[in-house]
């Protein structure tokens, strides 16, 4: 089976790039996606098999961005990301499919654990699609 590849999406270009990384040395292939236009191109394009969207966004904010997304793709894993974990940015997220709600605090924290895992439940997801 190939690679597995994760679309991150996150207007932060240094903390895109730190998560990139990390995410590579999971053994992850990965896209980058630094505004809601690029993650909608390469949704279309079908380039991605998971999503790890970030919530907060200058252009669209993660939900609105997820309810697009849903248009053109309604079975792909979702990971919703963010550095503002409260019950408002969470509202919506799980009747449009977010496997995981995970916290953004930084690139070396402990909660990188959670985003492993959540790639993990997300893998499986997929696996059990087929």
């Amino acid at each position: 089976m190939s690679k597995i590849v994760v679309l991150l999406v996150d207007d932060e270009p240094d903390f895109l790039g730190i998560m990139s990384l990390r995410v590579q040395s999971w053994d992850y292939d990965v896209l980058e996606a630094q505004n809601s236009a690029n993650a909608l191109e390469i949704v279309k394009a079908k380039k991605a098999d998971i999503i790890v969207l970030d919530y907060k966004m200058p252009d669209m904010d993660g939900i609105m961005l997820l309810r697009k997304i849903r248009e053109i793709n309604k079975e792909i894993p979702v990971i919703m990301f963010t550095a503002y974990p409260d019950i408002e940015s969470m509202e919506g997220s799980t009747e449009l499919g977010v496997i995981c709600y995970t916290p953004k605090l930084g690139a070396y924290s402990e909660n990188q654990a959670s985003l492993k895992s959540a790639l993990h439940m997300a893998v499986e997801k997929i696996k059990n699609q087929k």
